[in-house]
């Protein structure tokens, strides 16, 4: 049954196989609760999947390197499984990671974490005036201000990266200034960032070393991860440097930093 929908088949246990993945829970006994229930529901706020289980929310963040699918119950456990729901059916739920970044959640009230996530980038909420407002209110680097989950939940690194580049944007460049940009400026920055999204999801993400499974968006980068290859549009090499900690890419001649505009980290 390996790749059935995961929705209303019991569980018959779970296993949990680094206490470190279980973050928090509010469940009694971790490992007895799950047995005959099942997913009512699966659901997505920013990073996180939401597994409807009853009257609890199985809160589940991949991080860096988490992976999520059915196996054979007698398959052995892995070396970086780290947590198991098993289905009454023979089959088992399994979350992997092999850089235990990943953490899981069992609560009543999913807000306890959720509620802390800005706007969905694919809603109605990613308006012009949106963008603007946000970035009035700081000289963070603009790319700084569209990973900060607290505002913006979902966008990552390669995302953040690959939609700078078709707005035309320097990372580098402070919010405030951003924020000064006519609607037309950053309705094209909103719809790159919808279009990068859209992209990697059709594609099943990106597959960039040995964790990731699965995914072809990494085949259809312009910028992430191709410092020193010729840029799509102009050709000139493809610049890597370091904002907020995160490796970042792009091209300086169709990103330029406006000659007035001080750099900012």
């Amino acid at each position: 049954m390996t790749g059935a929908s995961i929705l209303n088949r019991p569980f018959c246990g779970a296993a949990l196989y680094w206490e470190r993945t279980l973050a928090a829970q509010d469940a009694g006994d971790f490992f007895t609760w799950f047995r005959g229930k099942s997913v009512d529901s699966v659901g997505r706020r920013g990073k996180y999947l939401k597994l409807r289980i009853d009257d609890r929310w199985l809160l589940i963040h991949l991080r860096m390197s988490g992976d999520l699918r059915t196996v054979s119950a007698d398959r052995p456990v892995g070396k970086h499984d780290r947590f198991a729901l098993t289905f009454k059916d023979g089959e088992r739920l399994v979350f992997s990671d092999a850089r235990k970044f990943g953490r899981i959640w069992l609560l009543r009230d999913p807000d306890i974490v959720l509620s802390k996530l800005g706007v969905e980038p694919l809603s109605d909420d990613l308006t012009v005036e949106f963008l603007q407002n946000t970035f009035a209110k700081t000289r963070r680097p603009i790319k700084t201000v569209l990973l900060d989950q607290s505002l913006i939940a979902g966008l990552g690194n390669i995302y953040t990266d690959e939609a700078l580049f078709l707005a035309g944007i320097h990372p580098l460049l402070p919010a405030e200034r951003a924020a000064r940009m006519d609607s037309d400026r950053l309705g094209t920055l909103r719809t790159a960032i919808c279009s990068v999204l859209t992209e990697g999801i059709r594609r099943n993400g990106a597959s960039i070393d040995w964790v990731y499974r699965g995914g072809e968006f990494q085949n259809h980068f312009n910028v992430y991860g191709k410092k020193g290859a010729g840029c799509p549009r102009c050709g000139d090499a493809i610049a890597r440097i370091v904002v907020g900690q995160r490796g970042t890419h792009f091209c300086p001649r169709c990103q330029p930093l406006p000659p007035d505009v001080k750099s900012v980290q």
